[in-house]
């Protein structure tokens, strides 16, 4: 029986989240990976959301991060792992978060009393996180946490962010949707990532774009316009609510009223943020 209201766990994950991937659109990242000797994008995601795994290769990243063409990820992987080692890429991607989040929140917020608070309360959270079947998460757990508030706050959002994320693609798989589905699926809620950004980073053609928009036609799923028909929307209502319950322990762990706070502070970090320009244009939308 869960003492918290309903879906408070999704509403503080979805204001955390957001601030711990604004790292991956950063320049910092690509900085700080490219004086390594990294410069290729594709090549710089995949090793420095993966490098906590280890020099993995295309196959664990492909099953991990889920909707990538594999083709993509067997092009840079696991071949960049010659150009620099794992502890090289994770401490380069601290580097380039510390340098992000004081640009875009600034100073005063980065020594407030209110990140080492969200930082503390996003830790507590995180212990209640699990390792089993969350491969991701397990090897961010396994980390040192940064002793600098912000830092740790950031670390604590990946931890969550890996737990849920985990969970998520257990949902799908029992959904019976593939990579594409899933995508083309969660751009139709107006939610997901813009066709133009998911053809541009994950290494589909739009011919395998329209496919999926096919087969999910022929499951019922969507319409002839391309929107969601009430059993598509029924099913993604579903994957969040069974994403949630897989996702409920960090957030039980920290108490009702330890999830308001921490919603609240991570809503204010995150307006900062995007009101800074954490965010490219056109991210988020069914165009």
């Amino acid at each position: 029986m869960s003492t918290l209201p309903p879906r408070a766990g999704r509403h503080c994950h979805n204001a955390i989240n957001p601030l711990h991937s604004t790292v991956y659109f950063s320049p910092d990242l690509g900085k700080e990976l490219g004086e390594l000797g990294i410069d290729d994008s594709n090549a710089a995601y995949f090793v420095a959301r993966s490098a906590a795994l280890g020099a993995v290769g295309p196959g664990t990243v492909t099953a991990t991060f889920y909707n990538f063409n594999h083709d993509l990820v067997a092009r840079h992987l696991p071949a960049v792992w010659s150009v620099a080692s794992p502890q090289a890429v994770l401490d380069a991607r601290l580097r380039a978060a510390d340098t992000t989040l004081r640009r875009l929140l600034g100073e005063e917020i980065i020594v407030s009393p209110e990140l080492a608070e969200a930082a503390e309360l996003a830790l507590r959270a995180a212990e209640g996180c699990t390792r089993h079947a969350r491969p991701l998460y397990a090897a961010h757990a396994d980390l040192p946490v940064p002793e600098e508030p912000h830092l740790a706050y950031w670390h604590a959002a990946t931890l969550l962010r890996e737990h849920r994320g985990d969970g998520h693609l257990a949902a799908l798989l029992t959904a019976g949707l593939d990579p594409l589905e899933a995508l083309v699926s969660h751009t139709a809620t107006g939610k997901g990532m813009s066709p133009r950004w998911v053809l541009a980073t994950r290494g589909w053609r739009r011919e395998d774009w329209d496919a999926a928009c096919e087969r999910l036609r022929g499951r019922g799923l969507l319409d002839a316009e391309g929107e969601l028909t009430q059993a598509g929307i029924a099913l993604r209502a579903e994957l969040e609510e069974a994403t949630d319950r897989m996702d409920a322990a960090p957030y039980e762990h920290l108490g009702a009223k330890g999830v308001e706070r921490l919603t609240e502070l991570a809503r204010g970090f995150l307006l900062t943020a995007a009101s800074a320009g954490a965010f490219p244009d056109g991210l988020i939308g069914k165009d």
